[in-house]
């Protein structure tokens, strides 16, 4: 009777949580998808050349379908389902796509680097957003009025500054806000596209595909430029996905079905309509559909809009960085939590500058959302295309669904998506290039992190030997009181650190601990899977603790978990020994001179493993060499 009692609870508290999570999901998920209607036709309209009939109703056709095929479809129903305990995004995909080529180790290469690239793209994706959005809204006051058109560049460079300075805060203080603002957001552009649709409602005619199907096949050439406006449209898809793990699939779909869809829907065909009525609106087909007075406050609206937007990008940033960083892909960063109960409220201060310079740099160059939307598609694309392949190999793979069955549903997806990159291609001499070079750099850099660690690890265990054999020949050496901590990537060999703390200070402590920070590739670890215990002979003993990758360490109280395991610590008689080398340059080595002087440069420059796995500083000693690699 009781447990049905608190079954009955259970279920009532999620009922009751459940339209929290949709605004939460309305905040933070669909700022980037919910404020394309601001330059997607625009840009379309664009490339076309024309706003006749057949042209407003070929390009709305264009975009409903790709809103229903690449959102709807591909991302909302099945993407979704692709999950890694809850969690989504490139990353996690790559784990879970990972575990299907276990036994091929030159197919799990290949799947990490197509993760790699899709997270390189993520940053360039990162870059181009905050610009186009935020600038995009401020160019409304030009349909104002054209006094403002000096004033564009400086205010989108003051709001913009406003939002990275704003970053260290977190986005707990202010996220309860988002939520409303972006219903409002939402509900407005409805309402504004719902009008122009009644007075022209053959403009529904739209809806089907025949139209866009004829505008390509009429302007084969145009219409294929054409793709790289559409996807415009559908550049929030991956936001659905990494933002998973924070409010889950149903409250996701719920806002997409119930709001987010049904406003967009109504906003590009309104804008269409009404281009219909008049075709001089092409200029700004967005700002177009409000009346004269409603300028301002519409500007207002749509800048908090592109601001949120931006923050959702951003802060997928810092949440990818972490991971990254986690699965070995980046160097150690200084992150700092800015929620004491948010786990995923995150900070990293190397990643918002990076970012910030990024984004000026854009703003400065490009001077407008038009030219801007060259920049914008290429990154987006990319990493579509990368998730569509990534989830084929895991849904076929791990999922075990049939080959005609995954072909069938993959293939549609990825042709579409290799059509909208192709198109994006066009667009590489007038912008384009500039999330890709800024993706080609950080492809290279988590590159040469990756096969560098691994190299540097060589080097080091080749220097060392078994462990039973040294705890064989300690035995009845002398001991000092204390317990020395030695942090290492492998249990079978003898730390570094230890073979140089015997040999100078000709020091063995009485209790000596070997400890191994583990990664794993599923979000977080649960409590009993934490830590892994084992106790050797000559007190010698050994510690594993596992992370979830989304997880920030924290040994010390690792250490203190360990009192379940017969193994209490205190951390006054407690020394950590950590290793720090020096690296130089070998005469024969498998890394180009750049690549090795890259490497050295993340090494020397890494956070600490001080303070990377919160460890107190007054208890740490390091000791190293010089290594070649």
């Amino acid at each position: 009777m009781s447990s049905d009692i608190a079954l009955g609870r259970d279920q009532a508290g999620e009922k009751h949580a459940l339209p929290l999570m949709v605004l939460g999901a309305l905040g933070v998920v669909y700022g980037d998808i919910g404020t394309s209607p601001l330059y997607t036709l625009k840009t379309c309209f664009n490339v076309i050349g024309s706003t006749d009939a057949r042209a407003i109703y070929g390009v709305l056709s264009l975009v409903f379908w790709a809103l229903t095929l690449v959102i709807t479809i591909k991302y909302v129903i099945f993407i979704m389902r692709a999950d890694n305990h809850g969690e989504g995004g490139i990353l996690a995909l790559t784990a879970l796509a990972q575990r299907a080529a276990l036994r091929r180790s030159r197919y799990a290469w290949w799947i990490a680097a197509a993760g790699i690239v899709g997270s390189a793209l993520f940053y360039g994706d990162g870059v181009v957003t905050p610009a186009i959005s935020v600038l995009s809204a401020v160019e409304g006051l030009k349909v104002a009025t054209p006094l403002f058109e000096n004033y564009v560049i400086p205010i989108t460079l003051g709001l913009l500054l406003g939002l990275f300075l704003m970053q260290h805060r977190g986005s707990g203080k202010v996220g309860g806000l988002f939520g409303p603002v972006m219903v409002l957001w939402f509900a407005v552009i409805g309402i504004l596209g719902l009008p122009a649709i009644l007075h022209h409602p053959r403009i529904l005619r739209a809806l089907d595909p025949l139209f866009g199907l004829d505008l390509l096949a009429a302007h084969p050439w145009t219409g294929f430029a054409l793709l790289g406006g559409v996807v415009l449209a559908v550049t929030g898809g991956e936001a659905l996905y990494a933002d998973m793990g924070h409010f889950g699939r149903t409250p996701i779909r719920l806002a997409w079905f119930s709001l987010v869809l049904p406003a967009l829907i109504l906003n590009y065909f309104g804008q269409g309509a009404n281009l219909l009525a008049n075709p001089l609106a092409v200029d700004n087909p967005f700002f177009r559909l409000a009346p004269g007075w409603a300028i301002y406050p519409l500007v207002i609206l749509a800048s908090a809009a592109t601001v949120i937007a931006s923050q959702a990008v951003i802060s997928g940033a810092f949440s990818l960085t972490r991971q990254a960083i986690q699965l070995g892909y980046l160097p150690r960063m200084d992150i700092r939590h800015t929620s004491e109960t948010e786990i995923g409220q995150i900070f990293v201060p190397s990643v918002n500058r990076m970012l910030m310079l990024g984004v000026f740099v854009l703003v400065v160059g490009f001077r407008s959302s038009d030219n801007l939307a060259a920049a914008y598609g290429i990154a987006v694309t990319g990493t579509m295309t990368i998730t569509t392949i990534l989830a084929f190999i895991y849904m076929r793979g791990v999922v075990g669904w049939s080959l005609p069955r995954v072909i069938a549903l993959f293939g549609l997806f990825l042709v579409v998506d290799l059509a909208f990159f192709s198109a994006n291609l066009l667009k590489l001499v007038e912008g384009g290039w500039f999330p890709l070079a800024v993706a080609a750099g950080l492809f290279i850099l988590m590159t040469t992190w990756r096969k560098g660690r691994g190299i540097l690890l060589e080097r080091i265990m080749s220097s060392t030997l078994e462990l039973n054999t040294f705890i064989a020949r300690s035995a009845g050496k002398p001991r000092v009181p204390g317990t020395a901590v030695y942090m290492t990537s492998r249990l079978d060999v003898v730390p570094v650190p230890l073979l140089h703390n015997l040999k100078h200070n000709k020091v063995l402590h009485e209790r000596i601990v070997l400890m191994k920070v583990e990664t794993t590739d599923i979000p977080r670890e649960g409590a009993e899977r934490c830590l892994e215990v084992c106790h050797l002979d000559a007190n010698f003993h050994t510690v594993v603790v596992h992370y979830g990758f989304m997880e920030q360490p924290n040994l010390p109280k690792a250490l203190k978990e360990c009192r379940n395991f017969q193994l209490r610590f205190n951390l006054l008689e407690t020394s950590f020994f950590l290793g720090h080398e020096k690296i130089i340059a070998a005469p024969n080595s498998s890394l180009s001179s750049l690549r090795r002087s890259l490497f050295i440069t993340l090494q020397n420059n890494a956070l600490s493993a001080t303070e990377f796995f919160r460890i107190p500083a007054n208890r740490v000693v390091e000791l190293g060499g010089q290594i070649e690699i």
